[in-house]
């Protein structure tokens, strides 16, 4: 066995502790490789708030403009540490679909880098990192993520628990400062984590000072030059209504209607999480070693439950990529409680894991290579189409304003032109913020004034010249141009361009 060992090549998975050092290079490079395989299948099908964040990216790189359209300034990037990335590789390779794929890539290599050092300190098997970095991988929901800051997120996450792990207060304060910039509220992540450290006080100053010098830039120049320290979706996606009867609790219900078998695969993970954490609970209160050295996975696995609970507290509509922090750390936690388990159960548990990796697979190739939708998506057309009919539109408005029609990324991304909503018009956020200082206490519309303390809430919301609707029925004779879209989400529709004043 020795001698086949040296001569066959193994996979990572497979390989041994003492060949993993000998080849420390095996895993990121695999990683690398198949991270580029995946996104070289899934650029054609980003979803179209994905293309939010590259119109921002592309923004920046080509114009130093911070916004969604060119002409006009806005603060509704979710993730200011994507956009920075994005622009920054586009600055480069002047492509924003192609930075994504470099970034997408670089934080898979980082994540899985993490999760090797997650598992060399807490004795697992070297199986522990691939494994898990594969089921993240092909996880339906977070491919149909790809193009956010999903992998970001993903990879800020391990490493926050990485450097509490290591006792290293200043790195762990960097890393906190750099995954709240991924998204405001995996603050919530990298505060459960440092909570549940043993004497978790110990370098709080260095771990508090290290958050702020990376977090306080930009929140100042935010507040400042851009009129919120925080992103204006806080309040816009606040405001928003819940999907008929499904707010963000039961929105796995919805998907699930719509995309059975993705949605299955998705929430297993945070499905399986619960038993195997009422067991970990149990196994620690009776002295278990192994429970004691999976305490930080589940520390990990505590702060996605809060995450899910903190959004549906708050009643935010359930777009699918807000279940990511939560599907992350049930899959981390999962494969770490699985690479302590006897080695039977654990071998069970690996045949597990392969029949989910091969099902996740078969789900994803099943319509036929290339895919023209998300696995799960809830847009009304694809990407495709969707940049077809912008590079259409910008010789059909002629400098005019156009009013979106709901979805404005990939529309916004092709035509280069004045398209105006709430993501891209300053003007049309203040009613947002209205809504939501009043469906909040006088806690929330304290800091709702100490946030837009510099919003100019004197601007009006643009008066569009024309109107992009979407319809079943037939447009009227005032339409402009039309177009026939469709998505396994809202079937086919009509989208029409419009006069304003003929809009309804």
């Amino acid at each position: 066995m020795r001698g086949a060992s040296a001569v066959l090549p193994l996979p990572a998975a497979a390989l041994p502790v003492g060949l993993e050092r000998v080849r420390p290079w095996l895993l990121p490079a695999a990683a690398a490789v198949l991270s580029t395989l995946v996104f070289s299948l899934v650029s054609g099908h980003l979803i179209d708030d994905a293309f939010i964040t590259l119109s921002y990216a592309g923004n920046l790189a080509f114009h130093g403009h911070w916004g969604l359209i060119e002409p006009g300034t806005a603060n509704t990037a979710t993730s200011p540490l994507d956009v920075l990335a994005l622009a920054a590789v586009t600055v480069l390779v002047r492509d924003p679909v192609t930075a994504a794929g470099v970034v997408f890539v670089i934080s898979q290599v980082v994540l899985v880098l993490g999760l090797r050092r997650l598992a060399a300190r807490a004795g697992l098997p070297a199986a522990f990192a691939p494994v898990t970095f594969a089921l993240l991988l092909v996880n339906p929901l977070l491919i149909s993520s790809i193009g956010l800051e999903a992998a970001l997120g993903a990879a800020g996450s391990v490493w926050v628990l990485v450097y509490a792990g290591e006792r290293r207060p200043a790195a762990f304060g960097f890393a906190a400062g750099l995954l709240t910039l991924v998204r405001i509220d995996l603050v919530l992540v990298a505060l459960v984590v440092f909570a549940a450290r043993r004497a978790f006080w110990a370098g709080i100053w260095r771990t508090a000072f290290a958050a702020l010098s990376v977090t306080l830039p930009w929140f100042a120049f935010s507040w400042y030059a851009l009129g919120s320290a925080l992103p204006d979706t806080v309040v816009i996606k606040m405001a928003q209504q819940p999907w008929g009867t499904f707010g963000f609790g039961t929105g796995p219900l919805l998907y699930w209607r719509n995309f059975p078998a993705a949605t299955t695969l998705s929430f297993l993970p945070v499905l399986l999480a619960v038993p195997a954490g009422l067991l970990w609970t149990v196994q620690l209160g009776r002295g278990s070693a192994a429970a004691r050295r999976l305490t930080p996975f589940a520390a990990l696995a505590v702060a996605g439950a809060l995450h899910y609970a903190l959004y549906s507290w708050l009643g935010v509509p359930p777009y699918h990529w807000y279940y990511a922090p939560s599907i992350i750390s049930a899959t981390i936690f999962l494969t770490a409680c699985a690479g302590v388990l006897p080695p039977r159960l654990r071998t069970g548990a690996g045949v597990a894991a392969g029949l989910v990796l091969l099902a996740a697979v078969t789900v994803y190739a099943q319509p036929g290579l290339p895919r023209r939708f998300a696995p799960i998506t809830s847009n009304h057309a694809a990407s495709d189409e969707y940049r077809r009919i912008g590079s259409q539109l910008a010789g059909l408005v002629e400098g005019r304003t156009v009013e979106s029609p709901g979805e404005a990324g990939a529309l916004a991304y092709a035509c280069g032109c004045r398209l105006v909503d709430q993501f891209s018009d300053r003007g049309a956020v203040d009613p947002a913020i209205t809504e939501t200082k009043r469906r909040t206490g006088e806690l929330g519309r304290a800091l709702l004034e100490a946030n837009f303390h510099n919003f100019d809430h004197g601007v009006a919301p643009t008066r569009p010249d024309l109107v992009l609707v979407a319809t079943r029925q037939a447009p009227p004779p005032s339409a402009l141009a039309s177009w026939t879209i469709d998505s396994p989400w809202a079937g086919t529709q009509r989208l029409y361009l419009i006069p304003a004043s003929q809009a309804g």
